[in-house]
């Protein structure tokens, strides 16, 4: 039967140790249990592995994810220059794996937190948009100027809710097309929220894929943070590294890209002008001028007149009356031998 040792003799034989008085057997080589028996620690690379956060998305998957939401954020990019009649640029900066806990208490608060329902599949995404970026956003949508703009600490109003909802509901549209290669999802906001530490998707343990992006509108620039729980995409994930949705993303990329723009630029107005006669005067002459006087050209009343789309001439007609205004009808594009 082995002797148990008291304290004090506990207390002798650490000092000893540490005086050097007794040997020790950390010299041995360390052991490594593996499935293939015992090996020693310099035959094999080890890892360390924490049993709190798991990496339970392997590395293909997160690729095909920044991938998909690559496309996202240029379909999102489009959508809310559109909105806002101004350049805002929209693009990844990072995608990482963490608990639910870690992500909400890492987000400020107050801020604008969303919760996006994506049926079929079960659960919801989180869309956390930085008051950094969020304010700047409505000051724009109420006519401001961005110049000075206070970022006020607390959360948003009744009337500043329904101005984001606009905002998101141009993110879910972005994001049912960057999805839709892989399943077709019914994306629209569920709830939104101040506080992302009161929002309980999923428990505060489960894994999370974090996608952060960068939002920049002129000289403003904030983050938004989409929270894609891995329970709900678990059902689809094997999808994500199909080669068949691959090739498909890349070509219904660009001819939703190219339609976007189309649309975009149907609705832009352009500012049309006429040159009735060019002439010179002598500037006392200019000088001279009153009211009732004449100025005589070279151009004979009959000539075409060439339109001209923002400054440069485009087309080739004549000046009239319709329905008791001013009106140009065109004949024929201009062409660069014309000298009219």
């Amino acid at each position: 039967m082995s002797e148990l040792l008291d304290q004090n003799e506990i207390d002798a034989l650490l000092t000893a140790v540490d005086e050097g008085h007794v040997e020790t057997s950390g010299e041995a080589q360390t052991q490594v249990f593996t499935r293939h028996g015992t090996t020693g620690a310099m035959d094999v690379q080890v890892r360390a592995y924490d049993f709190k956060r798991p990496d339970r998305v392997n590395k293909d998957h997160m690729r095909a994810l920044e991938q998909l939401h690559e496309s996202f954020s240029r379909n999102f990019g489009a959508a809310l220059s559109g909105f806002l009649r101004t350049i805002v640029e929209v693009k990844v900066a990072n995608i990482e794996q963490m608990t639910f806990s870690e992500l909400t208490c890492s987000l400020p608060n107050p801020t604008c937190f969303n919760l996006l329902s994506v049926a079929p599949l079960d659960g919801s995404f989180c869309l956390e948009i930085s008051p950094l970026i969020t304010y700047p956003v409505l000051d724009r949508l109420l006519g401001g100027s961005n110049t000075d703009l206070f970022i006020p600490q607390r959360p948003l109003t009744a009337i500043e809710l329904r101005l984001v909802s606009r905002i998101i509901d141009r993110a879910c549209s972005a994001m049912q097309e960057a999805w839709a290669g892989v399943v077709a999802l019914d994306v629209h906001l569920r709830d939104s929220e101040s506080n992302p530490q009161l929002v309980q998707v999923v428990p505060p343990n489960e894994v999370v894929v974090v996608v952060g992006f960068e939002l920049k509108m002129g000289s403003r620039a904030g983050t938004m943070s989409l929270c894609v729980p891995y329970n709900v995409i678990e059902p689809v994930l094997d999808q994500l590294t199909n080669p068949a949705w691959d090739a498909h993303t890349r070509t219904e990329t660009n001819d939703r890209l190219r339609g976007q723009i189309a649309r975009q630029l149907e609705q832009t107005k352009l500012t049309l002008s006429s040159v009735l006669a060019d002439t010179t005067i002598r500037l006392n002459e200019l000088l001279n001028l009153e009211a009732g006087d004449i100025i005589v050209t070279d151009k004979p009343a009959d000539a075409p007149l060439t339109m001209l789309v923002e400054g440069k001439r485009k087309y080739v007609g004549h000046l009239g009356q319709f329905k008791g205004s001013r009106a140009f009808k065109v004949q024929r594009p201009f062409e660069v031998k014309d000298r009219v």
